[in-house]
């Protein structure tokens, strides 16, 4: 029973609504035995389902390592191998900032932050103020800033934008770097070294492969195919080489491993 100006009303046994004048529908009885055809789910429930999957992450422990799934909407998660705390939250500074960052979520420095701690643990970076310590990101590290860089750097791939121009003081450890303006430190990457038109690179690389796009610039010396930029460790031969490699600018074109020792 319900009021007989209701326009609408809702079921008290299933929790559907409806309106009270509508007609009822026929009821279609089915042949005894016969499997109902599946229903086909509704629009909201087959964007719920693509979100729920989309939004998963896999996150490592900074302890122990382990990998383990957890949702794309949480904020923080307990390892379950060791019971570790692992923060999941995105930081943006825009202030002076002096706590360290230990996440698995991105963090964006401002061009107003400065970052005084001694470290910034992140999957990926912008960093486009002030960082005076270490920066470890397991994912993308972007450099978009005009400045020095005095702590270490290590990052999955390093790209330095068009607009900066940065000095790093202590060895960048990466797995790949494109450079698109300047930069001047010690590079070791694990795969290559891109060097982009009207770019420039001034320091060490050790790296599998350099490429300089015509128009781009690099200077110092070059190992290819080792993880070590000791220069007591190269021959006059290996200077002469690494010299005659600086100075090509073939478009395109990477650097040929040195003369065996």
């Amino acid at each position: 029973m319900d009021y007989a100006a209701a326009k609408s009303t809702m079921c008290r046994q299933c929790g559907r609504h409806f309106s009270p004048s509508a007609p009822k529908p026929a009821i279609k009885l089915r042949p005894k035995g016969e499997i109902p055809p599946p229903r086909d789910p509704s629009i909201f429930q087959r964007f719920e389902g693509l979100w729920s999957r989309q939004r998963s992450s896999v996150v490592e422990c900074f302890e122990c390592k382990r990998k383990h799934e957890v949702s794309g909407a949480a904020t923080s998660t307990i390892c379950p191998a060791c019971s570790a705390y692992i923060d999941l939250r995105d930081y943006k500074i825009a202030t002076s900032f002096s706590r360290t960052i230990r996440t698995r979520g991105d963090v964006h420095l401002t061009a107003k932050g400065d970052v005084g701690s001694t470290g910034l643990i992140c999957h990926s970076a912008l960093i486009e103020g002030k960082l005076r310590g270490d920066l470890h990101c397991t994912g993308t590290a972007t450099i978009d800033f005009v400045g020095k860089f005095p702590g270490r750097l290590s990052a999955r791939h390093l790209v330095v934008t068009r607009k900066a121009d940065v000095q790093c003081f202590r060895q960048v450890t990466v797995g790949s770097v494109e450079i698109k303006g300047r930069m001047s430190g010690e590079i070791v990457a694990d795969t290559s070294v891109t060097i982009d038109k009207n770019a420039s690179l001034e320091g060490n690389v050790a790296a599998k492969a350099i490429t300089v796009e015509k128009g781009g610039i690099f200077s110092g010396q070059l190992v290819i195919g080792q993880a070590d930029l000791t220069q007591a460790e190269l021959l006059p031969e290996q200077k002469a080489a690494i010299s005659r490699t600086a100075e090509s600018s073939i478009p395109g074109a990477a650097a040929q491993p040195l003369p065996a020792t």
